[in-house]
């Protein structure tokens, strides 16, 4: 095929429970991109963690009422997939260069040039975290907010290395075998959701599993070959001006990473909501949890979530539209941090 200067164009539609899949050509490869709602409204962009797309990532957060109708009523969601990630992929080819990190942060560029968006709210989980992260650094005009969910920001440690190049062997030699699924899920849940010889596995790690089994093998293994080839951006976090909220679960193996990467940001601009009793993937395990602090992240943009019982539905957020009961952190399980939606001009 001649080649020109138009690096994406749409392949493929498919309609997904009312979200229309586009398979984005970018320079370096094809990427499922699956829309949600009215596009003339501000954009949210989605990245899942490894061997995940949007379905096994996102699909508790946004089956959740109060989060999808906050979430819905102020974005149009493009859940963007790690090349070959997305419902029926075939094996990509080995003879494909493979991605780096900043490949997939440039990928996003040029979905959203495709697609005529400007500066757009990102939402990731884990390694689609730091993809949005080191997006957000290279293309700083184009991100209006960071919502990161247990984020990286180091190049991995010793014992992430190790425990990676233990998983790239298994997809190598077995595909998604039994043994590296469980591997995945120590990576995205607590013991509690997991289940153990006396707790029966919950519903939500059962219906993961279920889903990794889609997944090939050679196209997880290229994606967990970058995230390991990952460097450090800790220095360039600083010099972000977007506000970010950053969400982690205490039990969760990153519980750390995150913690460092909320003392290298600007404290006027990033917040850190710890989830008690909950893994990596808070947005699957309790997504409920995120709710209130995006509410007032958000209304620091202006958004808010529509409610049955105010007066006006044109009116902004107001403590009468959240039960009481919410409002208290302790009963969410949460520990919240203040969240600075306004940067004080005091002296």
């Amino acid at each position: 095929m001649a080649e020109s200067n138009d690096s994406v164009f749409v392949d493929v539609e498919k309609i997904y429970l009312g979200g229309k899949e586009h398979h984005v050509r970018t320079g370096c490869g094809s990427v499922s991109v699956i829309v949600y709602g009215d596009q003339d409204k501000p954009a949210l962009i989605t990245y899942p963690d490894l061997a995940l797309n949007y379905m096994s990532c996102f699909q508790g957060l946004f089956f959740c009422p109060e989060v999808a109708s906050l979430l819905v009523h102020n974005f149009c969601i493009y859940h963007i997939s790690p090349p070959g990630h997305e419902l029926g992929a075939a094996p990509i080819s080995p003879d494909d260069p493979l991605p780096s990190v900043d490949d997939l942060a440039d990928q996003i560029i040029e979905v959203l040039n495709y697609f005529g968006l400007g500066a757009v709210m990102c939402m990731g989980v884990t390694a689609g975290a730091y993809i949005l992260t080191l997006f957000a650094m290279k293309y700083r005009q184009r991100v209006l907010g960071l919502i990161l969910v247990s984020p990286l920001c180091k190049a991995p440690s010793w014992t992430e290395w190790l425990y990676n190049k233990v998983m790239s062997n298994m997809l190598y030699f077995y595909g998604m075998c039994g043994l590296l699924k469980e591997f995945l899920l120590q990576r995205y849940f607590s013991k509690d959701v997991r289940g153990s010889a006396e707790v029966p596995e919950s519903d939500i790690a059962q219906a993961c599993r279920g889903l990794l089994d889609e997944r090939q093998g050679i196209n997880v293994l290229r994606f967990l070959q970058a995230i390991t080839r990952r460097p450090d951006i800790t220095s360039g976090l600083q010099k972000l001006r977007c506000r970010t909220l950053v969400f982690v679960g205490d039990n969760s193996p990153f519980h750390s990473e995150a913690l460092h990467m909320i003392t290298k940001l600007d404290q006027r601009y990033s917040a850190l909501v710890e989830v008690q009793a909950c893994g990596s993937m808070v947005t699957e395990e309790q997504p409920h949890a995120m709710l209130i602090p995006m509410e007032y992240f958000f209304m620091g943009y202006g958004l808010y979530r529509p409610c049955q019982l105010s007066d006006s539905p044109r009116s902004p957020l107001s403590p009468s539209c959240i039960s009481p009961e919410l409002l208290s952190p302790e009963s969410m399980g949460l520990k919240l941090k203040p969240i600075k939606t306004r940067v004080s001009h005091e002296g």
